[in-house]
């Protein structure tokens, strides 16, 4: 039982009042985002060098890991399928990852979950396809974290100079009520305008009267304070 020990191991490692402090960073307060998460006070790069010796856990297993009360354990298991999905080269496993994924996707229930694994498992495997038509019904969902991954994951096409899908599905949210898809999709906008400035300012130029603040202020960070000005007085 891989998962069981593994979850043992991340227990034993738990620290009190990093988790009291991460509890409170990521809103796990009566109504707020992350409401009742619970955390075992675990760094990202402790909970990584935890699962090396786990890297070849059954989908199955990891299942149980994605379920855990646990953020710490359901990340251990995300990054497992990134490991995973990045490792092999074989087109069936990575669509059988891709798919374990989408299905499991609303278990990525805070914004570190969603932005440590949807980049590589979901912008990695439609980064080669024509269809990604995927990241338009993740942004109509009513989930708040398939909405996050649904812009995030395009930071994979970015990367490789691709910004149809990131413009899209950030119109798409652009009236979204919710800070952490403000900050996401003007995160991914900012991404492209480090690429293609004038990719950039073309979408702003069309959208950033009607842009949230947050998303705007991400996404002209790197602008010039003159150049910042002008867009935040459009508002």
């Amino acid at each position: 039982m891989p998962a069981k020990l593994l979850i043992e191991e991340l227990v034993a490692s738990a620290d009190a009042g990093q988790a009291a402090f991460l509890q409170g960073f990521f809103k796990t307060g009566k109504g707020q985002y992350a409401e009742g998460d619970v955390f075992l006070g675990l760094k990202v790069p402790q909970t990584r060098g935890i699962i090396k010796a786990y890297k070849n856990m059954p989908l199955q297993e990891i299942k149980t890991l994605l379920y855990s009360e646990f953020h710490e354990v359901r990340l251990a298991g995300f990054l497992l399928l990134v490991e995973q999905f990045k490792k092999t080269k074989n087109a069936g496993e990575r669509t059988k990852i891709y798919d374990f994924y989408l299905k499991h996707a609303r278990q990525a229930n805070n914004w570190d979950l969603v932005d440590l694994s949807c980049r590589d498992i979901v912008g990695g495997y439609l980064l080669d396809k024509e269809d990604r038509s995927v990241l338009c019904e993740l942004a109509g969902s009513s989930d708040l974290w398939e909405q996050r991954i649904s812009v995030v994951s395009t930071w994979m096409f970015i990367k490789h100079l691709e910004f149809e899908d990131t413009l899209k599905i950030s119109e798409q949210l652009l009236t979204h009520k919710h800070d952490l898809i403000h900050k996401a999709t003007g995160w991914m906008l900012r991404e492209v305008g480090k690429k293609n400035r004038e990719v950039l300012i073309g979408f702003l130029n069309r959208y950033s009267a009607e842009m949230p603040r947050t998303a705007l202020r991400y996404a002209i960070e790197h602008f010039s304070r003159e150049e910042r000005q002008k867009y935040l007085n459009n508002k």
